[in-house]
């Protein structure tokens, strides 16, 4: 019960001027109980209709995923309480013209006392380095300040699992490491996506997706050779010279 499952589960989507549906995720099951998981792939590849998968931003086509023995689809609301999502850009989540106020509509729900929330907000915001931040447009703050902000607002109301959309394409050295830092702190379960192939090593298991297949599944360090292995191989088709264009 206490883990991620998918069953049998594909994904297809209409394509304009096509009778045939595209496959984005082909026929694959998993477990996911791990502490921390990490999942690495090419652009296109799966990696982010896979995540969504896990709270019902994207239904699949086929067969069933469940969080911690909730449908992912009929009892998406439930199980979007259970999951915090952390999407690539920030200004798709940050609603609010401050991170203080975006902080306080994330608890808006659990904490009814107006007070209590304003607290709650101001602590959370100062457990990740973020109280200095808080009061400034998001329009004036970095790509990575306003990721670790969208970061605090989605752990304020601590969900069970905290699923990472490639958190890291904003964020400086400094910030990526503070990024790395949290969620090693984190006790969430940890599901992210990355092209950042030092963060999937800190993963105790990590997803490699190709195509839409799920083509490795194992220890970060395996996975991370296997995707380098798939990264140096020719493109299907390509003549000589061409791959490396």
């Amino acid at each position: 019960m206490n883990a991620i499952s998918f069953s049998r589960v594909s994904v297809r989507v209409a394509v304009d001027g096509s009778e045939t549906p595209k496959t984005l995720l082909h026929d694959f099951s998993l477990d996911l109980s791990e502490r921390r998981i990490g999942v690495i792939g090419a652009n296109g590849s799966g990696k982010s209709t896979l995540l969504r998968l896990i709270n019902g931003l994207v239904e699949p086509s086929d067969g069933a995923v469940t969080v911690h023995g909730l449908s992912a689809v009929s009892d998406v609301r439930r199980v979007r309480g259970n999951v915090g999502f952390v999407f690539t850009d920030p200004l798709s989540q940050l609603v609010m013209p401050t991170g203080r106020e975006d902080v306080e509509l994330s608890l808006r729900r659990s904490v009814k006392n107006s007070r209590e929330r304003a607290a709650k907000a101001e602590a959370v915001l100062a457990r990740f380095g973020l109280l200095h931040l808080a009061d400034q447009s998001i329009y004036e703050l970095s790509g990575g300040e306003r990721q670790l902000l969208a970061l605090a607002a989605v752990l304020a109301v601590d969900p069970t699992v905290l699923v990472l959309d490639e958190p890291s394409t904003l964020l400086d050295l400094r910030n990526r490491e503070l990024l790395r830092r949290t969620v090693a702190g984190l006790d969430q379960q940890v599901i992210m996506s990355t092209h950042d192939l030092e963060l999937a090593m800190d993963m105790d298991r990590v997803l490699v997706v190709e195509s839409g297949r799920i083509v490795f599944d194992g220890s970060a360090a395996e996975a991370v050779a296997r995707y380098r292995a798939l990264c140096a191989a020719p493109l299907p088709g390509a003549r000589l010279g061409e791959a490396s264009r």
